[in-house]
């Protein structure tokens, strides 16, 4: 069992072999959000799927006051690096890393990535991540792409992480799509409702993954699950 907090938006943080890992932090701009707090956010490993505002806000933060290590593709840890972030690990796509909780694998998501300032934010992934308890992915921002199905060839994914908001990324059909991509029966819901362009019904999104039989997961803002 790993325990899931969800922050909104895209921002959750895992707990995986004693560690946390906190992934997209998008929260104190968000209103929906105003509940958190992010100083009593900690986290060991931040991991940015790519370089949108809504992605990063409070990455920096978290990440010096925690003494996090911050894990993105090149271009977006040596940005960060160049904010005084210390502890970063730089990877690229299809590249993996080992870390103590588990493997990282950087995986391809079809979006764009442009820093806050306006700098290249390289190009945008996803993760795959095996722990001691088994293996999960989070797709970052994405359309839906062919590419998920050779995740499903490599590994056994028991949840994935997906954007179901539409407009700027997947809905939730192709996110149903996805999951049959990547083989997994449980879709964690992200990237919905936190600005009017992703606005959606939950009701009807939970009924098309139930035809579907997957189990679409909606968490609260601040609270927790355990998988």
């Amino acid at each position: 069992m790993i325990e899931i907090t969800y922050f909104g938006h895209s921002s959750f943080l895992v707990k995986v072999a004693g560690k946390k890992i906190l992934f997209d932090p998008f929260i104190s701009p968000n209103e929906k959000a105003s509940h958190i707090d992010i100083s009593s956010i900690s986290a060991d490993y931040v991991l940015i799927s790519h370089g949108h505002e809504d992605h990063v806000a409070d990455a920096e933060k978290i990440t010096k006051s925690s003494d996090a290590m911050l894990v993105s593709n090149y271009e977006i840890a040596v940005w960060f690096a160049g904010k005084g972030v210390k502890n970063y690990h730089p990877m690229n796509h299809g590249g993996s890393k080992v870390f103590d909780f588990g493997k990282v694998k950087y995986v391809n998501a079809v979006h764009s990535s442009t820093l806050p300032d306006g700098s290249s934010g390289g190009n945008p992934g996803g993760f795959v991540i095996q722990h001691e308890a088994g293996t999960f992915y989070y797709a970052g921002d994405t359309a839906l792409t062919y590419d998920m199905k050779l995740i499903g060839e490599e590994y056994k994914i028991d949840f994935a992480f997906l954007p179901i908001g539409d407009n700027f990324t997947m809905g939730i059909h192709d996110a149903i799509k996805a999951a049959d991509f990547v083989g997994t029966k449980k879709i964690i819901a992200m990237h919905y409702g936190t600005f009017p362009f992703i606005e959606i019904d939950l009701e009807t999104a939970k009924k098309a993954a139930e035809s579907a039989g997957k189990e679409l997961i909606i968490i609260n803002i601040g609270d927790s699950v355990s998988l």
